[in-house]
């Protein structure tokens, strides 16, 4: 048994919008909220564990498995060139392609292991066998974040406790391991279904959840839990950039869009100038596309300027308002 706090899951949102004020928040309002260590450096990461770990709620960390290195950097560099406009348009140099980078990823194992985190989730992949092990032993349930029923299969062999099944509707990246194939088509009944054909582990699912009703129907079809991201992107305790809330509550945005062009790994977001400008030739090529663009962006947000900005949100974002995130909670719960 997986044995949840409640029906509602607080997504992991990785590049500010996840704080530990989220997460202890969703804790006290009976949902499972789950911390970013996605681009943080250790320290960081175990300042929000400590600062979480007081409030004695039930909380997780999600964890990045790291992606390989581009066999070939010729695209990243082609993309760097395509991409001098836009540093210029900001101001910015764009710096030399990095190609490897694994996140702290053996760091921030350690630390969840030393707190005995509760729920560790992982996202890009399956993490090494001996790492779920070594997790399960400290006391932490596993899960593993899925795309499709192949996926799902593989992360099976690893052992974990339950699955994510993240539906292409879903906000930000995309865990699939087949960045080349992946169109996000797919929806949450969809996948959880496909998910639930090949595992009798516990399921949570996600991906474009706006209402109670999403919930109540993905639990009548088997979920464990539902899993929600963009619909607290506007909670008074997240950590969204403005630029982002201000887009957002603008109407000005009408559709989300699956692009490589920030990160160079399939992600969606509201679809906005540099999404349809460099969606056709951005290459594949995460974490090094995202080092890239990473200038560009933190010059456009400090701009207050959308355009250029990775915005990330799900196909439900019209749902998403302000509020405390108890308040929100509640709205989701059936």
């Amino acid at each position: 048994m997986l044995e949840l706090p409640g029906p509602v899951v607080v997504a992991p949102m990785a590049g500010g919008p996840t704080t530990a004020d989220l997460v202890v928040a969703a804790g006290k309002a009976g949902a499972l909220g789950f911390l970013a260590a996605g681009y943080k450096t250790p320290e960081a990461v175990e300042a929000e564990l400590r600062a979480v770990r007081r409030a004695e709620v039930p909380y997780g960390l999600n964890i990045f498995v790291p992606t390989p290195s581009p066999a070939d950097a010729e695209p990243i560099r082609r993309y760097r060139e395509t991409l001098a406009a836009e540093a210029a348009r900001y101001g910015v140099e764009l710096p030399p392609p990095r190609l490897a980078d694994d996140d702290h990823f053996g760091a921030k194992l350690a630390l969840a292991e030393r707190y005995a985190v509760p729920f560790v989730s992982f996202t890009f992949g399956v993490p090494p066998t001996g790492a779920i092990a070594a997790l399960r032993d400290a006391g932490s349930r596993v899960l593993i974040t899925v795309t499709d029923r192949d996926e799902a299969a593989r992360a099976l062999a690893g052992e974990p406790d339950a699955l994510i099944a993240q539906a292409g509707t879903a906000g930000g990246h995309a865990s699939t391991t087949d960045p080349a194939a992946y169109l996000g088509h797919t929806t949450a009944p969809e996948v959880l279904a496909d998910v639930l054909g090949v595992s009798s582990l516990p399921v949570v699912a996600a991906g474009g959840t706006g209402s109670a009703a999403d919930v109540a129907a993905l639990l009548s079809a088997g979920a464990a839990a539902v899993q929600a991201g963009t619909f607290f992107l506007l909670a008074d305790e997240a950590g969204t950039r403005p630029a982002q809330q201000a887009a957002m509550l603008s109407g000005d945005y009408r559709e989300t869009a699956v692009t490589r062009a920030f990160t160079g790994h399939p992600a969606r977001g509201l679809r906005n100038r540099f999404i349809d400008t460099y969606s056709e030739v951005a290459p594949i090529g995460y974490p090094a596309v995202h080092h890239l663009t990473a200038p560009i962006r933190a010059a456009a947000a400090a701009a207050g300027d959308a355009a250029a900005l990775n915005l990330w949100a799900g196909t439900g974002f019209a749902a998403a308002h302000p509020g405390p995130v108890a308040e929100l909670i509640r709205a989701l719960t059936p």
